[in-house]
């Protein structure tokens, strides 16, 4: 599945590639700097190893440094969406939008039709990113988000009718 980015890409050139235990330092440090309470080392571990997760990273193709990772449960018909993360450094420079483009591209791939996930309302850099992915709201979680209270925003996309791309 490792993906090149074209050099005529616009953004930085990225090898997007499966997520591997050697990588979890890396995985840890971008959520702990992304997040107000970051998954635990268990959690990555345990994703790692359920069949039905793909879990992507996105590399910086001459450093070879993790910028960003996708991790999605495919069962059945469905992608979820559960953790997504770019390094504050590369942020802004579409590399979450080419990860995520690309992890429901392979997703539409092994089957699933349409994808689903959960955001803060206040993360709108999130928000704009899966709008344009075709992602739509189609409820809310009230309090979902502890221990502020946060409610969630549940989005869905059908996977049928937005364009993704096969290469990254």
């Amino acid at each position: 599945m490792p993906a090149n980015c074209s050099p005529t890409d616009p953004g930085p050139r990225l090898l997007l590639a499966p997520l591997r235990p050697l990588h979890l330092d890396q995985v840890l440090a971008i959520e702990r700097l992304s997040f107000p309470h970051p998954w635990e080392r268990h959690l990555f571990e345990a994703e790692l190893r359920y069949p039905q997760a793909l879990c992507l990273g996105a590399f910086g193709h001459l450093d070879q440094r993790l910028w960003g990772y996708a991790i999605l449960w495919i069962v059945l018909d469905e992608a979820q969406i559960q953790n997504l993360a770019v390094h504050p450094e590369q942020r802004g420079r579409g590399v979450a939008q080419r990860m995520l483009a690309f992890a429901l591209a392979e997703a539409r791939r092994r089957g699933a039709t349409w994808a689903s996930l959960e955001v803060r309302p206040s993360n709108l850099s999130a928000r704009r990113l899966y709008a344009g992915l075709g992602f739509q709201p189609v409820g809310r979680r009230p309090g979902y988000y502890q221990p502020e209270g946060e409610d969630a925003l549940l989005l869905n996309a059908d996977l049928t009718t937005i364009h993704t791309s096969e290469s990254a």
